[in-house]
């Protein structure tokens, strides 16, 4: 972790030269892209989920009026790449009391919404306090709640539907009538790349690609489109699904064209059953390219962010 805030610090401005980057998704994954996008990219947009509705966000959520502030606040600190007070306060935890399992960057977030009269401009400061190398984009500007139907049964909530085992065969977002954010559409318009994933794939991916005028507005882009694959199968999500069954699923859900490139870890993984590695199969819907992208520093597979930055930066070298 070290080095890697040693090579981050020396990347404290974006690379004039580079492509303009929108990446999608939520949670973990997200955070890990947009460390890896700073390498390379001249400016930075994260389109977020808002439909998280589990642990410190969700407990805001029930007396706050205010989008799920978790994921948006992991990619604020993502992009805030040089260690500082403020971003120490913005990723501390608390572990007992009423406050016990809320993050105080959370609190911050729901403070300056109401200090600033909206979510999004409280959002938008709080970046330029933390100096943040980007904009953080919620996918929508009111929370969303998800809807899946799993094995035949309606399962309503991003936290349950995450701990569901089962086939989907539909999922969508409530309410009815949301709107992509505004925002959304115009750095999707100006990007040169866009990056989807890694991350859950239902609760996190197709969440947000789901908002109505997101995919259609991806389908008219002219950018270069990837899909970052997950290393390996998700417990309640995708347990038993193939490479080619993670992108038929993002294709059919969304309405994405087949458009698009698969960026697929080539390091040898081990995981217990019944967790699967991601890897490529026979007749693949859309073209892959395998990279080294698993962080060896961990015993449980993610991806190490500067692989990541490194592989999608030669990506769009090699376009």
């Amino acid at each position: 972790m070290n080095e890697l805030l040693t090579e981050l610090e020396e990347l404290m401005t974006l690379s004039p030269d580079g492509p303009s980057v929108v990446a999608i998704g939520g949670g973990h994954g997200l955070s890990q892209a947009l460390v890896g996008i700073q390498c390379y990219a001249s400016r930075i947009s994260a389109v977020v989920t808002v439909a998280d509705d589990g642990g410190s966000s969700g407990r805001l959520l029930e007396g706050l009026d205010i989008l799920p502030p978790g994921d948006l606040r992991r990619c604020l600190l993502a992009l805030s790449s040089e260690p500082t007070l403020l971003g120490e306060l913005f990723d501390y935890r608390f572990g007992s009391s009423d406050v016990g399992g809320h993050s105080l960057g959370n609190l911050i977030l729901a403070a300056m919404a109401d200090i600033f009269g909206d979510f999004h401009t409280g959002l938008q400061i709080a970046g330029e306090a933390l100096g943040a190398l980007g904009t953080v984009l919620p996918v929508s500007l009111q929370a969303l709640i998800l809807e899946a139907e799993v094995d035949g049964q309606l399962v309503a909530g991003q936290a349950l539907i995450s701990r569901t085992r089962g086939i989907f065969e539909s999922i969508a977002v409530k309410p009815e009538g949301v709107e992509v954010n505004p925002p959304v559409l115009d750095a999707v318009a100006e990007a040169d790349q866009i990056v989807i994933g890694p991350g859950s794939l239902f609760t996190s991916l197709i969440a947000a690609l789901v908002v109505p005028g997101l995919a259609e507005a991806l389908n008219r882009s002219d950018a270069q489109l990837v899909y970052v694959a997950n290393l390996i199968t998700q417990d309640g999500e995708t347990l038993s699904m193939t490479l080619s069954d993670h992108v038929e699923a993002l294709m059919s859900f969304t309405g994405l064209k087949p458009d698009f490139v698969t960026l697929v870890n080539k390091r040898p993984i081990e995981v217990p059953p019944p967790f699967q590695v991601v890897t490529p199969v026979a007749n693949m819907p859309v073209p892959y390219v395998e990279a080294e992208l698993k962080d060896e520093g961990f015993a449980w597979p993610q991806h190490d962010p500067m692989l990541l930055g490194q592989a999608l930066s030669e990506l769009w070298n090699g376009r």
